[in-house]
């Protein structure tokens, strides 16, 4: 049977953080919004609640635990969202502490998609208002040590994830960089330093992913289907359905429209890696937020499975690599972790199709 890579994100709130205590004061992480989700319309399938209950995420523990029901249904990637302001990482102790030790022993991988969007307000859920916080963007002085210590700490060790010989690196936000960073041209420059200093270290180089987002090229000025100038990435795929998709309405129409820019993915990027997303409603973080994406279940979202399976069996000179949003975004209403509505059947969908047996 043909392997398949299936990743899944994470998203590294539950557990304490502390440059986030004053939105999350029980010091147990987003945990704090996740326990108040109230519903908010008829039919609003509100609350969320976790089968394995409010885990500290950091917990090795925790995380074995986790790894193994991966590993059970057919996921052997985690996509760790990282992140870094104000010269310093945040959010890191699920990864450091919880995540990395508990890979020790499994074939199960990870990489680091760094999530370099700015910093707001939107994790207090007691405001619709959207502040900013600390900004996304760097310079090459703040990007040359910040990755030196990505290499050292992460991108050498065995469990780190790689396509071709070459660890994955992805960025969330590439407008962002380029605008810190002075353009596309210094994007490209910073990209050929990165490269080589991970072959100074030993590595087979660099294999820089893009998270694709229609958005990216309205703000260009030109469509998705036409040529433009985008920095050199190796790869792209999508973190997150609501990026190119409307956040409101019927599962359904929801993804189809998502899943119909792959074609314009694939041609301004070269390699696109398919995405499917289990839902969205993020809700939790709006008080006064009445809308979500309905209708998502187990069988719609394993129809989308099959679809990104049939997309990477008609492209087979890439590596079988899918992403999944998410393993945990319980605010973002996307998660496969066991609920106490539908069990685990997220998780049955991905084994159904992605499987071994």
């Amino acid at each position: 049977m043909k392997k398949y890579d299936v990743a899944a994100y994470i998203w590294p709130s539950y557990h304490y953080e502390p440059r986030m205590a004053h939105f999350w004061p029980e010091k147990d992480g987003e945990w704090y919004t996740v326990r108040r989700g109230i519903p908010r319309f008829p039919g609003h399938d509100m609350p969320r609640i976790p089968l394995f209950g409010y885990q500290n995420e950091a917990d090795p523990e925790v995380m074995r635990q986790h790894v193994n029901l991966a590993r059970q249904h057919g996921i052997n990637v985690f996509i760790m969202d990282w992140y870094w302001y104000e010269n310093a990482p945040c959010f890191e102790r699920q990864l450091n502490e919880g995540l990395i030790p508990a890979l020790e022993g499994t074939d199960v991988k990870f990489y680091l998609m760094w999530a370099n969007h700015d910093a707001t307000t939107l994790w207090d859920m007691h405001s619709d208002r959207h502040d900013l916080l600390w900004t996304g963007q760097v310079d090459r002085s703040v990007l040359e040590p910040m990755f030196e210590r990505v290499i050292e700490r992460y991108l050498s060790l065995d469990s780190y994830y790689r396509i071709d010989g070459k660890p994955v690196f992805s960025i969330f936000d590439y407008p962002n960089l380029i605008q810190g960073l002075g353009g596309v041209a210094q994007t490209n420059e910073a990209f050929d330093w990165m490269r080589q200093r991970c072959a100074a270290h030993g590595l087979a180089g660099l294999h820089i992913q893009a998270i694709a987002h229609k958005a990216y090229e309205k703000a260009a000025g030109k469509h998705v289907d036409q040529e433009r100038a985008v920095p050199n990435f190796d790869s792209a795929t999508n973190y997150q359905y609501r990026q190119y998709a409307e956040g409101e309405g019927d599962y359904v129409f929801w993804a189809d429209e998502a899943t119909s820019y792959w074609p314009d993915f694939e041609k301004i990027y070269g390699t696109f890696y398919p995405h499917v997303s289990i839902g969205w409603d993020d809700t939790h973080r709006h008080p006064s937020l009445k809308g979500a994406v309905l209708g998502s279940t187990p069988d719609a979202f394993e129809a989308y499975l099959w679809k990104a399976k049939r997309y990477l069996d008609s492209h087979p000179d890439q590596t079988p690599l899918v992403t999944l949003n998410s393993w945990n975004e319980w605010t973002e209403g996307s998660y496969l972790l066991p609920d106490m509505r539908w069990g685990y059947r997220y998780l049955q969908a991905v084994r159904n199709v992605f499987g071994e047996g």
